[in-house]
C-alpha cells in the first residue's frame, strides 16, 4: 500500500495563492533539497487542474535538474471535469468518482499532490491524506486562496518533523492525529 502526501507553499495565515509572488526571500538551496527529498519518495504526482494548468505551462521546457527531470518523467494525474485533453507527458485526467479513483491510486503507489488547494480540500475530506509536508514562509498576506480549508471543519493532525529552513521557511511534516 502506497501512501498519499499533500506538499506546498504556505504563508502564516495559509495563503499558497501565487507563491512565486511571495516566497523569494525565503527560497533558498535548503528549500529545493528538502523538496528534492520529498519528491523521491512519490511514484506518482497529483494535482488540480489550476497547479496542473501552472506546471504545465512552465516544467516541460525545463531539464537538468533532479525537480524538472522527475516532474517531466513521473505519472501525473489531474482531477478535473473541465479539461479534455492533458498535454503535458504522461498525464492522466481524472473527472469521476475522484474520491475512488485516487484511492485506487494511493493502494498501488506513493502519491504527491503539489499544491492544489481545492483538490486538497476535497482530499481531506474524504480522509485521503496520509501526510502534509506544508513550507511556511514568514510572511502574512491577509487574502489569497487558503492551503487548508475554512469550512469550518475540524483536522486534527499532529507534527511528526519540523526543520527551520535556511532563507527562514519553515517546514512541517504533519499527519492526521488518529494515524
Amino acid at each position: 500500500m502506497g501512501k498519499l502526501t499533500v506538499t506546498g507553499f504556505s504563508t502564516l495565515d495559509n495563503v499558497a495563492e501565487d507563491p512565486q509572488l511571495w516566497l523569494g526571500p525565503f527560497f533558498s538551496a535548503a528549500t529545493v533539497a528538502y523538496n528534492e527529498q520529498v519528491l523521491a519518495g512519490a511514484d506518482s504526482m497529483l494535482l488540480g487542474r489550476v497547479t496542473y494548468d501552472g506546471f504545465a505551462a512552465s516544467w516541460p521546457a525545463r531539464s537538468g535538474d533532479f525537480t524538472a527531470d522527475t516532474f517531466n518523467a513521473m505519472p501525473k494525474y489531474v482531477v478535473s471535469t473541465t479539461l479534455d485533453h492533458a498535454g503535458w507527458n504522461n498525464s492522466t485526467i481524472i473527472a469521476d468518482d475522484i474520491p475512488g479513483q485516487v484511492r485506487e491510486l494511493r493502494e498501488r503507489e506513493n502519491v504527491l499532490v503539489w499544491g492544489s488547494p481545492t483538490l486538497t480540500k476535497t482530499l481531506m475530506e474524504e480522509n485521503l491524506v496520509d501526510e502534509y509536508v506544508l513550507l511556511v514562509s514568514p510572511i502574512v498576506l491577509g487574502r489569497g486562496k487558503k492551503m487548508l480549508p475554512e469550512d469550518g471543519t475540524r483536522h486534527t493532525l499532529r507534527i511528526v518533523e519540523l526543520e527551520l529552513l535556511e532563507g527562514g521557511m519553515l517546514a512541517l511534516r504533519m499527519a492526521p492525529a488518529g494515524s
